[in-house]
């Protein structure tokens, strides 16, 4: 599908959602623009999975093949006590685990998601939106900066923090926290690690996760429990003195960890919430990604979301240029947000108790919860897992991805 007539778009934030965006915009023939507040690709970040409607668009791109490659070649993960004890482990062929067939780091995903691209759209490193204008046909966007120009649409595809978003949506947009700080860094690997994640619950309601790369690294996720502080606005320095003071004493690899705190220069800090927005778009500006409905981590539903909002936004915005009648983007937005809306308000759903029981703060806690894990991990569980996830039914669709060639 090609639209009759190219369509101006600019898309703010050169992340996974942005890029994938921008990828399928540029097929159907609209002239895209990628405007980045950060100098260059920002190629930070922890381990992702590429599942789902995600796998299968990323297929539809002819990208899967690249993606494989750069796996992670996490194998699986493995929970351990505070001496490193392994009380349960869950190889990523195994229903129970956390590893999925593809692990692949974000920035090697965003990498891969550019190079695609870059050919055919203009790129904007270093500056930002500092205000949208809607005049006629068309939106006249003001930037920190460069001079204004007119786009027909602007995309708002940043982070949770979205400044864009701000700008448009105001304080329409809530977040429901989830009683999680969280903290993200590399570290070198050591003779401790393996091509095994290891899980680790410490006294303190404390989670420690360590991942392999493959670059020969471990990365590392330190979730901790505590009500809204606001930690998320301190400067670096006072958010990893926060993070030292509270895994202090706690065991486990935690000396390593805060060595590794001290040192790193690759450290994000954030409160776990999610973005709840009653409505994706407003005029000629529309949002995807996490600036509109992040899931955050725990869901793991985070790239499934960023991809697949992309994919159908692009979709119905071309399905609207290539009628006779004058293009109509607001049918195209409720398009996007009537097929949207259910799969984010899955994905955003919790378990009962989810995060709370699986970040204990005694002692008792953590021996309750290990005891758990120990059992699940048992032979005779795992068994019984395998055996009725072993069928010949083909996956259920979390989604219709309409073709929109």
């Amino acid at each position: 599908m090609k639209v009759d007539k190219r369509k101006k778009i600019l898309v703010s934030g050169g992340s996974i959602a942005g890029l994938t965006l921008a990828y399928w915009l540029h097929q159907y023939g609209f002239e895209v623009s990628v405007i980045e507040r950060s100098d260059g690709l920002r190629l930070g970040g922890q381990n992702i999975d590429v599942k789902g409607p995600a796998w299968e668009i990323v297929k539809k791109m002819g990208l899967s093949e690249k993606i494989r490659a750069a796996n992670t070649t996490e194998v699986g993960i493995r929970f351990v006590d505070t001496k490193d004890k392994i009380v349960a482990e869950f190889p990523k062929d195994n229903a129970l685990s956390m590893t999925q067939e593809i692990e692949i780091l974000r920035g090697d995903m965003v990498k891969i998601l550019y190079d695609e691209v870059k050919p055919h759209v203009t790129f904007i490193f270093g500056d930002q939106v500092e205000k949208i204008v809607e005049q006629g046909e068309g939106a006249r966007v003001f930037f920190n900066k460069r001079e204004e120009e007119m786009y027909d649409l602007v995309i708002i595809a940043e982070g949770i923090g979205s400044n864009t978003r701000q700008l448009v949506f105001g304080n329409e947009i809530k977040y429901n926290y989830l009683g999680l700080y969280c903290a993200y860094l590399t570290m070198d690997r050591s003779q401790q690690d393996s091509r095994w994640a290891r899980w680790c619950n410490a006294v303190g309601a404390i989670v420690f996760l360590l991942r392999p790369d493959n670059y020969d690294n471990t990365r590392v996720c330190v979730f901790f429990r505590s009500p809204e502080r606001g930690y998320e606005k301190l400067p670096i320095a006072e958010q990893k003195e926060l993070l030292l003071k509270k895994i202090e004493n706690v065991g486990w690899e935690a000396p390593r960890i805060a060595q590794a705190i001290r040192q790193t220069e690759d450290f994000y800090f954030e409160r776990v919430s999610q973005v709840k927005a009653p409505r994706w778009h407003k005029g000629r500006v529309a949002m995807i990604g996490d600036a509109a409905y992040c899931a955050t981590p725990i869901a793991g539903k985070g790239t499934d979301l960023a991809v697949t909002g992309a994919y159908i936004l692009a979709g119905e915005l071309a399905r609207c240029s290539n009628r006779e009648e004058a293009f109509n983007h607001e049918e195209a937005f409720d398009a996007y947000e009537r097929l949207m809306r259910p799969y984010v308000t899955k994905a955003q759903r919790l378990a009962p108790g989810v995060p709370r029981l699986a970040y204990p703060d005694t002692k008792v806690g953590v021996a309750i919860l290990n005891s758990f894990f120990s059992l699940a991990g048992s032979k005779l569980v795992k068994s019984v897992v395998q055996f009725f996830s072993k069928d010949n039914k083909p996956a259920k669709e979390e989604i219709h991805l309409p073709d929109y060639r």
